[in-house]
């Protein structure tokens, strides 16, 4: 659901909050930033992108001369996905939940303040 201009789902136990870009419908997103907040209060954000916007990234910057030209592609707390879309970030960020694998992938962010 949205609540401003975060897009927000509802788990048992969690919650993951979305930061679409305005104006891009839902299913075609395809780098977003991200977090999951547990109920106990407990947060980890990350950076969800796409095989092809990863892509584009680096062949931008074989133009620009960034990263070695475009040789590397590197985000501390990037999770790379292979399909765009909204439903599909959820479903794998339910998996690292599930999992245990979030731990890893995303970012610990620690409890929320007061």
């Amino acid at each position: 659901m949205w609540d401003g201009a975060f897009y927000r789902v509802r788990r048992d136990g969690y919650e993951i909050c979305f930061v679409p870009n305005a104006g891009v419908p839902l299913d075609e997103i395809d780098d977003v930033d991200m977090w999951v907040t547990f109920d106990d209060g407990r947060r980890w954000s990350g950076t969800i992108c796409t095989l092809d916007d990863v892509r584009r990234t680096m062949d931008r910057w074989q133009q620009t001369g960034e990263c070695l030209g475009g040789r590397y592609f590197f985000i501390w707390d990037g999770l790379i996905v292979r399909d765009r879309g909204i439903s599909g970030m959820v479903e794998v960020v339910d998996d690292l939940v599930r999992t245990g694998h979030y731990r890893s992938a995303l970012r610990e962010l620690g409890p929320e303040g007061p």
